[in-house]
């Protein structure tokens, strides 16, 4: 087995400024900041693409259902043997 790579993260309480905005809005969004998020904010410009991306993917016009949306995250996560 790999030894896991350590990325400081931003904790809540030392969060300022667009990292704070995008954690606040994570919680709004979700009850809580998962690890996907909390791992970008070291770079905040990134964390916040990486949201409106997601935003635009799973809420944004589509052909395709929300629960297909869903679906389709769950069989490329798990086909990537992502464990989030």
């Amino acid at each position: 087995m790999w030894p896991m790579p350590y990325i400081k993260q931003v904790s809540d309480e030392e969060a300022t400024g667009p990292v704070k905005r995008e954690l606040d809005k994570a919680v709004q969004r979700a009850g809580r900041v998962w690890n996907i998020v909390r791992i970008m904010t070291p770079n905040a410009e990134v964390l916040r693409a990486s949201m409106a991306m997601y935003s635009a993917l799973l809420h944004g016009e589509s052909p395709l259902t929300r629960a297909q949306r869903e679906m389709l995250a769950v069989v490329v996560s798990r086909a990537n043997d992502c464990h989030y």
